[in-house]
């Protein structure tokens, strides 16, 4: 029997909405979509992608960081946008944010995201810790 484990965070900037920040299962870690907002589930940089997909990322690294783990573990990452346009900054983050070999990734873009403010999304599996 596989058992489930929420990793949290305080303050859990998902509880209002019944999502866990990321679940850790098998040996690996499924981190929940992670938009550009602040704990407190603000959107941060109104209008500026570059600020959202900062927070998205650094947002991916606190949640892995409860695991016990980190960005270096990240095996597979899902990055949603609402314009592709922002493709170079992008790739210029993700070499930021990842090494070597990089993660297997997926990019979409998407009509929309949960909020209309939000710009970018980012999920990811990771190894566990």
């Amino acid at each position: 029997m596989t058992s489930i484990e929420r990793l949290e965070h305080d303050p859990d900037w998902y509880e209002p909405y019944r999502i866990s920040l990321a679940t850790r299962a098998n040996g690996l870690v499924f981190v929940s979509g992670q938009a550009g907002i602040d704990e407190q589930g603000r959107t941060v940089g109104a209008g500026d992608f570059e600020a959202q997909a900062r927070r998205a990322f650094q947002n991916v690294a606190t949640v892995l960081e409860q695991g016990g783990g980190g960005l270096s573990d990240v095996v597979k990452v899902t990055i949603m946008v609402t314009d592709m346009s922002h493709l170079d900054q992008i790739v210029r983050l993700r070499e930021e944010f990842f090494t070597e070999p990089y993660p297997a990734d997926t990019l979409l873009q998407v009509a929309g995201l949960a909020r209309p403010d939000w710009m970018i999304e980012i999920e990811a599996i990771a190894l566990a810790r």
